[in-house]
């Protein structure tokens, strides 16, 4: 089942059960996916995940730009919230591009952070621009900011292979994984900090608790940036589903978008959750 369009909700009754994405940035290869669970499939609710796979900036600063977003289940326009936020953070961050690739450079993880909250709550600003003026036209009144609660995750990797840093900006649970021979690993070895988040934090209330952590990847690695219907039964009680994943995405090839596809909705037991996962391999020199 799925929503209809006479429940009310276009944007539900509108939204797709899967979205598929990839393509080719230089030596880099995406593979996207997002895919409605086995919960909302048995609901007939929509798919309450969003993501974005573009470029941002000018030629000589210019970034990949990954992002997921996850739609709080209890939250009824969850699903309005994740694809707007994913995108009007996208153009907000578009607009800091220079300043982001000179602070990603320099491994400024401060100033990184200070952009990226910048960016978020003039995504988050926006939003509610958009609330207000829709409430204005239909005479309704403008819904609170918890109907619309989703997390977000963006992943900026610069398409200049020679510049190593990539910047990792949260709210929420969810994250990045990084394949490593053979291993999924959440952790940075040349930093403390930790790229999973186990937090319950949400926008667009949350906007001033956006968290950007840099790491330094190398060619071969695999990066996993993923909802936690697909972070969880990576990184908890279920290691025979991280090793099948593992050994799909850690070959000599890229993966087909088909073939990703497939592999995405591996089951795993317990998890019925939407699922969102954005992998980014790289060819070496």
């Amino acid at each position: 089942m799925r929503p209809s369009l006479r429940d009310g909700d276009e944007s539900a009754a509108f939204s797709p059960v899967v979205l598929l994405d990839g393509g080719e940035f230089g030596r880099l290869t995406v593979r996207a996916a997002s895919v409605r669970g086995d919960s909302h499939n048995w609901e007939g609710s929509c798919r309450q995940d969003a993501m974005v796979v573009t470029r941002i900036g000018p030629p000589e600063a210019e970034m990949l730009l990954l992002a997921v977003a996850d739609g709080v289940g209890s939250a009824p326009y969850s699903h309005v919230g994740s694809y707007q936020l994913s995108r009007l953070a996208a153009v907000q961050l578009d607009r800091e591009a220079e300043s982001l690739y000179a602070a990603l450079c320099a491994r400024n993880e401060t100033k990184l952070g200070f952009i990226a909250t910048k960016a978020v709550a003039g995504a988050v600003s926006r939003l509610r621009a958009q609330w207000e003026e829709s409430a204005a036209r239909h005479g309704t009144r403008p819904r609170a900011d918890q109907d619309y609660a989703t997390t977000l995750h963006v992943l900026l990797i610069p398409t200049d292979s020679r510049v190593r840093e990539r910047v990792l900006c949260s709210v929420g649970d969810g994250g990045l994984l990084v394949l490593r021979e053979g291993y999924w690993e959440h952790d940075d070895p040349d930093d403390d900090g930790g790229l999973l988040d186990t937090r319950t934090d949400a926008l667009p209330h949350a906007y001033h608790g956006v968290k950007a952590k840099l790491l330094h990847t190398a060619p071969g690695e695999v990066l996993l940036l993923g909802t936690d219907g697909i972070t969880n039964p990576l990184t908890q009680r279920d290691p025979e589903f991280a090793q099948r994943l593992a050994h799909a995405w850690g070959g000599p090839e890229v993966p087909s978008l088909s073939d990703f596809l497939w592999q995405a909705q591996t089951r795993a037991k317990s998890y019925d959750d939407d699922r969102t996962v954005i992998c980014v391999w790289e060819r070496p020199e």
